[in-house]
């Protein structure tokens, strides 16, 4: 699946390092969103595994009772990523600028991105990075909610229902290819929509946040 021009665009196109230069030490998704991902994590990623956190912040939500090989952090703060205590390293890159990503093939054995899949421009490019730095069987994990900064998520997203969303990732996904064969395994996606309608849950009445997920494996 390939984007089209205006699926990609943005309401604010102004440079992404702009809008992201002052740090937000907050959380995008509330507690239970959190708590989800963390047990996600936890059930998914073995101890001792080598992980790439992809656009991240000052938390990553990795489960502190398991005991990983390396964490290697990528966001677009400095400040967030030198507070996030997860990381025994970091990088800052806009993606949306440049999608290679400065790391050798096979190098880890989980990629994750968090409640930020929304703002890649060029997700396919990314796609076929994160494959490329996974190792053979090695997991990729896209966790996202219905939150997000408005005008910075492409057009794609902002105009699909949650639903599509899910449907958008596994796209991202199955974009990947290795010669003629699929680099991905078949998207798993778990999908915990929220009761709650979207104004009142913005409004923090009612309800939590809506928890999505789509896992794939890079095949051997």
């Amino acid at each position: 699946m390939l984007l089209q021009s205006n699926q990609r665009s943005k309401l604010d196109e102004t440079e992404d390092t702009l809008f992201y230069a002052y740090p937000r030490f907050v959380t995008h998704v509330d507690e239970g969103f959190i708590d989800q991902l963390t047990q996600l994590y936890r059930d998914r990623i073995p101890p001792g595994s080598r992980v790439l956190d992809l656009m991240s912040s000052w938390v990553s939500h990795l489960p502190d009772d398991v005991e990983f090989a390396h964490v290697e952090g990528h966001g677009m703060n400095g400040d967030e990523l030198a507070r996030n205590r997860q990381l025994n390293h970091y990088f800052i890159q806009d993606l949306n600028k440049d999608p290679k990503l400065p790391l050798g093939d096979r190098e880890f054995d989980t990629v994750s991105i968090c409640v930020s899949v929304q703002y890649l421009q060029y997700p396919e490019a990314v796609f076929h990075e994160m494959h490329r730095v996974l190792k053979p069987g090695g997991v990729a994990i896209v966790s996202f909610s219905n939150r997000m900064f408005f005008q910075k998520a492409i057009a794609a997203w902002r105009e699909a229902t949650e639903a599509k969303r899910v449907k958008l990732v596994e796209g991202y996904f199955n974009s990947v290819r290795s010669g003629e064969l699929p680099g991905f395994s078949v998207p798993e996606a778990i999908v915990r929509p929220s009761i709650t309608p979207p104004v009142l849950q913005m409004l923090g009445l009612g309800g939590g946040d809506p928890f999505y997920a789509v896992i794939a494996h890079r095949q051997l």
